[in-house]
């Protein structure tokens, strides 16, 4: 009985600890911004682990991306600007932003 009840507190565990990165990226997709970047390659934008690179050790990071999120932006990966994206909400925002610098 006890193995039984680690193995689905186990589960469970790994449940909790995927769901957030999970919905994150359920975010990201709902809000198209999946139609020009990927999370490990780079499509119309960069990928979410080369920005968390760039942007790795920075304090402001998070409110740096999530302003860019909502306003768009140009001229950081290359010629083809980010355009806005004003049906992110600012919390909305900050949430793509700190699951996109958590990509490894």
């Amino acid at each position: 009985m006890k193995r039984i009840l680690f193995a689905i507190a186990s589960v469970a565990a790994c449940f909790a600890v995927s769901t957030p990165a999970l919905a994150d990226l359920q975010l990201a997709t709902a809000k198209n911004c999946m139609a020009c970047h990927a999370v490990d390659k780079k499509l119309v934008g960069p990928s979410y682990k080369d920005v968390a690179a760039k942007y790795a050790g920075q304090k402001d990071a998070a409110d740096k991306l999530a302003a860019k999120v909502i306003k768009g932006g140009s001229g950081v990966w290359g010629p083809i600007p980010m355009p806005a994206n004003a049906q992110v909400s600012p919390d909305e925002a900050k949430k793509l932003a700190t699951w996109i610098l958590a990509q490894k």
